[in-house]
Order: C-alpha cells, then structure tokens, then sequence
C-alpha cells in the first residue's frame, strides 16, 4: 500500500540528557508546513578491495545523521507569560528561554550549554527517530504574509521502525496575524519608522555532525547572525545608510509585530551594523532599499532578543 507523503505527524522534545530519547508525546506534536527530510546522511566509506577481477568492492555506511528542515507559524502562545508550543525549537537552536509570569517570554542567543530536542518523525506508521537534534533558525516577516520561523535541524540517525502512530494535539499552536499596516505597528531603523516590505533575521548557526570514538554528538560551534530588510527608499535626510555604512557605525532596529495581549512578537536589535548597501530595486514604480545589517553584541549574547508579550 502506498504511504500518503501528507500523512505526517511531527513530535519534538526538549531531552533532559543530550542523545537520550526524551519520548514526545502527543502534547509534543508540531504544526509545520514545507516539511523537508533525509533520515540518512553522513558516508560510504569504500573498502577498497584488491580484487582479482574488476569489480566494486563495497562500501560500510558511517557518521549517519538525518537532516530536517520545515517551517513554523510565527504565533505567540495567545497567553502573556507563557512560551509558545515552537519554543523548544528555537532553543534546539541555540536559544535561551526566558519566562516571566503573566508578563513576557523572551528568546536571546547563547554560547553555552545549548539544548537539544528529539524528533519523533511519522510518515504513515514509519517513524523516524533524530536524537540530540539542533539547527539554526531563520525567522521571516514579509507585507502581507505569514511569519515564519524557518528552521533546519540536524540530529543523530536511529532506524526507523514500523509502530502504532500517535495521536497527536496541536491546539497550542495559534493562529497567525498576517504581516501588514494593521498588524506589525512598529518598524524602525536607528529610530526611523519606515515602510517595510520584508525583514529577516537568519541566526546562521554553524551546525556540526561530530563522530568520535567515545562521543557522537551534533553541535553548534559558531554563529554569523545576519539582518536583512527590504524598505522603501527615503531622502538621506530622514536616514542614510550608505553614511552609516562608511561610518562602521551601528543603529537600533526594532520590530513590533501583533495585536492582543499574548499575541505580540518584539524582534529587537539593540546594534546593528549596516553593511554596504548593494543596490536599489524597483517594485511598482517605487525605489526600495535592500539592507544587510550585521547584529552585534554588546556584553554578550544581547545581539538581538525575540520578546512575546
């Protein structure tokens, strides 16, 4: 019988000791969408045998690990104070959890003791297993779309094994608010309102499988966090980014998208460098900015905090 691709079920669990399988559960279930996965990378290693005749001689699977990339509504959890049903993605990405009671959840990159998450993966009644997964994030908000987190995880390969499915509750998951006038109030660059048409903050983790004797792990050893933001063009009185460019010098950029308590999502970036600004494009007759700013921290794992209130 032929196993439906879009009859998937995704579980994801915060694993309280790295590589052990932290068992999600229903309640662990993860809405996505553009699902992508290769349960078995890694190599052949060759034998290279010296046959007496002409012939392959085989090759031994090694360092094997899955791959899995997908995207997530952007959509607090409804409720101040308490983390979102995503909120252990983001920290299988090198993220801290914040909670403040009844007040904030607030997202910051760190360089130490990073999290991990297992991965219950169905397709029909196959399930795939990823243990010590982690991954790198990009979170998107572009005029008149959905925002995404967009997420690409690496974790370690166990065989997949014919099982009963789950159920699974996705009820955690909120609706989104669309990216527009109404809906994201605030964009602003060194305190300059603009009209924006996309923003994205690509955390570009730097994901690495590690097979060793005595340990095979998944880490993230480095992170280039970049800004990119497309925005109508305005006279360099109101601001001028190819002066901020040569200066080296930085800008606040901040973010305020959702109405409703419990439903707003504050990207912030306290320093910004603005990069060279590489052209001009033309959209409806209108002249816009591709910027690229480079976040940078200032004590610390501050370069950029994702705040929902």
């Amino acid at each position: 019988m032929a196993i439906k691709w879009n009859n998937k079920i995704l579980l994801a669990k915060i694993e309280a000791t790295y590589g052990v399988d932290a068992v999600p559960i229903a309640e662990n279930g993860v809405l996505a969408t553009n699902v992508s996965f290769s349960p078995m990378e890694g190599q052949d290693v060759d034998r290279e045998l010296e046959l007496p005749y002409l012939a392959a001689g085989g090759t031994i699977p090694a360092d094997l690990h899955g791959k899995m990339s997908f995207n997530v509504e952007l959509a607090p959890s409804g409720t101040t104070g308490v983390a979102p049903a995503w909120g252990p993605l983001l920290r299988a990405c090198a993220c801290a959890q914040t909670i403040v009671v009844a007040t904030s959840v607030t997202y910051n990159p760190v360089t130490d003791d990073h999290e991990s998450v297992s991965i219950h993966f169905f397709i029909g009644s196959t399930r795939f297993v990823l243990l010590g997964t982690r991954g790198t994030v990009t979170m998107e908000f572009s005029a008149s779309g959905i925002p995404y987190l967009r997420f690409e995880l690496t974790g370690l390969f166990r065989k997949p094994t014919e099982v009963t499915r789950p159920g699974t509750d996705l009820t955690a998951f909120r609706k989104p608010q669309l990216v527009n006038m109404a809906n994201t109030p605030v964009f602003t660059i060194g305190g300059t309102a603009l009209i924006m048409r996309r923003c994205m903050l690509n955390l570009a983790n730097q994901v690495e499988p590690r097979f060793l004797v005595g340990d095979e792990s998944i880490l993230i050893t480095d992170r280039s966090d970049v800004l990119e933001a497309t925005v109508v063009a305005v006279p360099l009185s109101t601001l001028d980014p190819y002066a901020i460019a040569l200066a080296d010098a930085t800008v606040a950029v901040e973010l305020v998208h959702g109405t409703g308590a419990g439903k707003i999502a504050t990207l912030g970036v306290p320093r910004a460098q603005m990069q060279r600004a590489q052209g001009l494009e033309n959209a409806q007759g209108i002249t816009e900015w591709p910027l690229r700013m480079v976040p940078l921290a200032d004590t610390g794992n501050d370069q950029w905090t994702l705040t929902l209130t």
